[in-house]
């Protein structure tokens, strides 16, 4: 603060100019510059300053002047050419500016579905991943032991689910001459921020949890190429790899991290022609395999809600297929089977394939839904020409809980010793 008995300089005459326009009292003025009321307001009503305008960064705090008008102009402009970038900013403009990749989506591959197929054209597997929730941790003491998830469980995992799937096609498939495998990845793949207790016990923040989910999957799809030689990739984002609190219609795609995960993997597989992405912009991706055709989606956005403890999620599912159905096929986009995620059951009906989860039983499906625990599995399934779906096969993640033995058949007697 200034001595009041220092000199008066032109200066301080003009910052008291431009604290008195700016709205300050005589008082706030005097307090301001460490001078006595009695001398400030001498200044201020000095005839021969009295003509002096007010200059300075005070002058930003004017009631009602001008100048203030302007600024608040300056400032809404500037706000609607910001929302217009944003706005402007589409999915495509990140792949090529940011994450370095061509705006043109290739389509799927010819083996995927072939125009002309021939009398004896091959079944192509499919499997779905998704609902890994990954990052996230599920303390066996909270859910009676029956399960127990952190990274080191999902890696092992995962690297099961792979092996299995090949397994199943290299002992269990009579036609070993699959011209690829098809691979649907239906979101929620990692466990993400959107509630406070994922937020608090979540084993390590999201960006190390992608990047280390990032790496298993170059390890997942390049396996899977190493032995079916060529891969499909269809990928869609589910809610809770999204970076906002509630769920958006618009900007769905783009605003979760499932989307970044699968531009990444594709921007690595971009020079190995044997792997092949789809990855749309919207909920939806529409795949044509063998003739048959899918509509892959997350399935928390059926337009059906509800459940009870008898059916549970069985009854949201078929109306929200039935309303997605008839909506689609309003709009020229029939399918014949909707591919979903999102309820961690493993349900293969005739026109819905529903995916179960890496994660596994936890405590929101104990508390909240009552639900019976279901093992961590994926689905899949082979697709045959003129006939489509020919085969379903869960792909179990862990071992059986319980080694089992004895007889190949036995018949359970009431009372029996």
């Amino acid at each position: 603060m200034a001595e009041r008995n220092a000199p008066v300089s032109m200066a301080t005459i003009q910052r008291a100019i431009n604290l008195r326009d700016g709205g300050m009292s005589e008082q706030q003025v005097a307090n301001e510059l460490g001078r006595p009321r009695s001398t400030v307001g001498g200044w201020l009503r000095n005839s021969k300053y009295t003509n002096i305008a007010p200059q300075g960064d005070e002058v930003d705090n004017l009631y009602g002047g001008e100048i203030i008008g302007l600024k608040d102009q300056v400032r809404e402009l500037e706000t609607r050419l910001k929302v217009i970038h944003r706005e402007n900013l589409t999915a495509g403009n990140v792949r090529e500016a940011i994450i370095g990749l061509s705006q043109i989506r290739p389509s799927a591959p010819n083996w995927v579905s072939p125009k002309k197929p021939g009398r004896d054209s091959s079944d192509v597997p499919c499997i779905m991943l998704s609902d890994f929730h990954w990052g996230e941790v599920v303390d066996p003491a909270q859910v009676n032991g029956i399960n127990e998830f952190n990274l080191t469980i999902a890696q092992r995992r995962l690297r099961s689910v792979i092996e299995k799937a090949v397994y199943l096609y290299d002992e269990h498939t009579s036609h070993k001459d699959a011209p690829g495998i098809v691979v649907f990845l239906g979101g929620d793949m990692i466990s993400g921020d959107i509630h406070d207790e994922l937020t608090e016990t979540n084993e390590l923040p999201t960006m190390p949890v992608l990047l280390d989910l990032f790496g298993c999957l170059i390890w997942a799809l390049g396996s899977l190429a190493d032995r079916f030689g060529n891969v499909f990739v269809a990928g869609v984002a589910g809610n809770h790899g999204r970076n906002t609190m509630k769920t958006r219609n618009k900007n769905r795609a783009y605003s979760n991290f499932d989307w970044l995960l699968y531009n990444l993997l594709e921007k690595h597989f971009e020079s190995d022609d044997r792997v092949t992405f789809y990855i749309p912009d919207g909920a939806d991706a529409y795949i044509t395999v063998n003739g048959h055709r899918f509509l892959l989606t997350h399935g928390d956005n059926l337009g059906a809600r509800g459940g009870d403890g008898i059916i549970g999620a069985l009854g949201p599912i078929l109306r929200g297929d039935f309303k997605v159905r008839n909506s689609q096929s309003q709009i020229g986009q029939p399918y014949d089977t909707m591919v979903i995620g999102h309820y961690h059951q493993y349900l293969p009906l005739p026109r819905v394939i529903v995916n179960g989860s890496l994660k596994g039983y936890d405590e929101y499906a104990m508390l909240q839904l009552r639900a019976a625990p279901e093992t961590a599995q994926q689905a899949m399934w082979w697709v045959a020409q003129g006939y489509g779906i020919v085969r379903h096969t869960p792909l179990f993640a862990d071992r059986p809980r319980k080694e089992t033995g004895g007889e190949f058949v036995s018949v359970w007697r009431e009372n029996a010793a």
